[in-house]
């Protein structure tokens, strides 16, 4: 108790208010109160541990719905850093639990990319839980600290040793703030996994309901990556080439992942992603990917005889239909913009989108001339 007198300082004062304006206007940092709040706060922690995962040092990730609807998620990654945080002079799991904007994400030497939508992260869901509690394999030793509405109950402490790394997350969302519900829906966090299994190549994740009548589990693991993705999106149709077209590339700092599979119905089923957040409204890196699919597939066409000297070039719909396609671009500094912040907005994007896409599409077109074809024809 002696120490915590001690380290009650203006640094405190700065980390409480902080979390309190968290609490007083949670919609600012999470969205909204409702189920889908509720259920961002998961994701808020699980991108942590995709983040271990996209820098090379995680292989599984658990999460676990406990019988009490918390959430425990569990990361071989390195484990949060314990060491005391020099600015703050606390340890840095603490700091990174109890003040806004401290995780390794910000100064881009933690993290070349992150995902996360606002990158508020472990900090938010600690001042919206009723409590919460971290375990840490690191250093070979067990760290534990636990939290109640984001002001920690007692110092960091060793609990014991360990031959592991990772980190171990549990939290209670607070019925103050989640008025309406605090009950998780399995199928909406399951389908979010699968997504990021798929986006996050090689990772396991697993998902477990513990509560009681609800018990199952699935797991997800795709080497294929979005490749995967576009061959589980086109399951049940007739595609019109067997192998979807895979395309990854990098320029100045910005890594471009295409894959696209073309299928015998009229419409497109085109989703784009940054740091594996769903850009549902499109933007930059979507506009990149279309103009340099219709410019190619003409140029081509043209080059190859399928087009007449006076026949019209197709449209971009022409080019699109049918068409299955995954865009995930990592961007160390994306803007978003639109209503729900879903769009990005970074002009380079475009470009080296595009630039990235063109070149590796005219390859595989002219290296594989029966699928090439039937593509253009598909769009006649």
């Amino acid at each position: 108790m002696e120490q915590q007198q001690n380290s009650y300082d203006e640094n405190q004062i700065q980390v409480l208010e902080g979390l309190e304006a968290v609490r007083k206007r949670p919609g600012m940092y999470i969205g909204s109160t409702n189920s889908k709040g509720l259920h961002h706060l998961v994701w808020e922690i699980v991108d942590n541990s995709i983040d271990e995962a996209l820098a090379g040092y995680c292989t599984d990730i658990n999460i676990e719905i406990e019988k009490d609807n918390s959430i425990t998620v569990k990361d071989n990654g390195r484990g949060i850093p314990v060491g005391i945080q020099e600015k703050m002079g606390r340890p840095a799991v603490e700091v990174i639990m109890t003040v806004l904007h401290a995780g390794g994400k910000f100064d881009g030497s933690g993290y070349k990319v992150s995902g996360g939508l606002h990158g508020v992260g472990a900090s938010v869901v600690n001042a919206l839980s009723t409590t919460l509690d971290v375990t840490v394999h690191r250093d070979g030793k067990i760290h534990y600290q636990a939290y109640e509405r984001g002001v920690p109950v007692a110092d960091l402490e060793v609990i014991g040793d360990t031959d592991k790394t990772g980190t171990i997350t549990h939290f209670v969302p607070d019925p103050e703030i989640f008025k309406e519900t605090t009950v998780y829906d399995y199928d909406l966090l399951s389908n979010r996994v699968r997504e990021l299994a798929f986006l996050t190549k090689g990772v396991n994740i697993t998902i477990e309901d513990k509560r009681e009548g609800q018990e199952r589990k699935n797991e997800y693991h795709y080497e294929g990556g979005i490749k995967s993705y576009v061959e589980y999106l086109n399951r049940s149709k007739e595609v019109i080439h067997e192998e979807p077209i895979y395309i990854e590339g990098e320029k100045d700092g910005i890594t471009v992942e295409v894959a696209l599979q073309y299928n015998d119905s009229y419409t497109s089923n085109i989703y784009s992603f940054t740091n594996n957040i769903n850009t549902y409204e499109g933007g930059t890196h979507e506009a990149g990917f279309k103009t340099g699919l219709t410019r190619v597939i003409n140029d081509y066409a043209r080059r190859k005889g399928i087009f007449k000297e006076n026949d019209p070039n197709l449209s971009g719909d022409d080019v699109r239909e049918g068409l299955t396609a995954i865009i995930s671009i990592k961007h160390p500094d994306p803007q978003f913009e639109g209503q729900t912040k879903t769009k990005l907005g970074n002009s380079e994007a475009r470009t080296i989108t595009d630039t990235l896409f063109s070149s590796a599409l005219e390859t595989f077109l002219l290296e594989n001339p029966d699928s090439a074809r039937k593509i253009v024809e598909k769009g006649l």
